[in-house]
């Protein structure tokens, strides 16, 4: 049975706690930015600080404190299994694009999205050394700083407006060694909202991105218009058991489709 506070469900509600807790935890970010921070290596090759620590204790704070009744599912947070029983679960990456973080770099951001079963509902996205805040609900639109954005349309390919691993991209281009593509974007969510405002016209994720990584990007694109999708263009579900996806691609609609149909047509070995 689901929890009371799920069957009423108030999308205001959570919608400003969303983003009364992104921009705090933005700031808090911010404070911490270009100082002396300990940071070490999570699994492989995953850099975490206590930057990141700080920020994901002030989101699990505000954010369960509110809804105790939802799931919970954070980059930074030890996973368990209650989330998957929850008809709500907040998605966290506290910082995302850590590298470009601790290296002093300005392409970072705080990324949280409420999914309701496998879809995300809301979404914010924060990126506060250039002081921009995405946000969608679903049905709604996407905003940054509360104005309406929109992914590019058309079908062409025009490689200096597309992002992502450069091999992948590649394989779009008839000419693939003289391709010139726009320059890394450290956060993988700053990248994709990028497409949404239409300064991208595509943005791909190779594979071993997260639900973290992917969930608020996700909406955000879909409600400025685009779509986001695995390469095969199936859905991409979250909160699951497993969180890792494979690679992914975000584009305005009919060039994800050209984008998809492609890579059907070409399949990846």
């Amino acid at each position: 049975m689901a929890d009371a506070d799920t069957d009423d469900w108030t999308k205001a509600r959570d919608a400003a706690l969303l983003t009364r807790s992104v921009q705090e935890a933005g700031r808090l970010a911010s404070s911490l930015f270009r100082t002396e921070l300990k940071n070490w290596i999570k699994g492989a090759s995953s850099p975490v600080s206590e930057a990141d620590i700080a920020v994901n204790d002030l989101l699990e704070q505000q954010l369960r404190a509110a809804t105790p009744g939802y799931g919970w599912l954070s980059e930074e947070s030890a996973d368990n299994d209650a989330r998957l029983g929850r008809r709500f679960t907040w998605i966290v990456d506290p910082i995302d694009g850590t590298r470009a973080y601790l290296a002093g770099r300005e392409d970072w951001c705080v990324s949280v999205a409420l999914v309701e079963n496998a879809s995300p509902v809301l979404a914010a996205v924060y990126a506060p050394v250039s002081e921009e805040f995405f946000f969608a609900a679903r049905g709604q639109g996407a905003t940054l700083n509360d104005g309406a954005v929109h992914a590019t349309a058309g079908s062409d390919f025009n490689f200096p407006r597309m992002a992502g691993p450069k091999p992948l991209v590649q394989r779009l281009s008839p000419t693939p060694d003289e391709i010139t593509l726009y320059p890394r974007i450290g956060s993988l969510a700053l990248r994709l909202c990028r497409v949404a405002q239409g300064r991208l016209d595509a943005a791909f994720a190779g594979g071993q991105s997260r639900d973290w990584d992917l969930a608020a990007a996700n909406l955000i694109v879909q409600e400025a218009g685009g779509r986001m999708t695995a390469l095969s263009g199936d859905a991409i579900e979250y909160n699951r058991r497993e969180v890792t996806h494979g690679v992914l691609v975000a584009a305005g609609r009919e060039r994800h489709a050209r984008i998809v149909e492609h890579f059907r047509s070409r399949p990846l070995p």
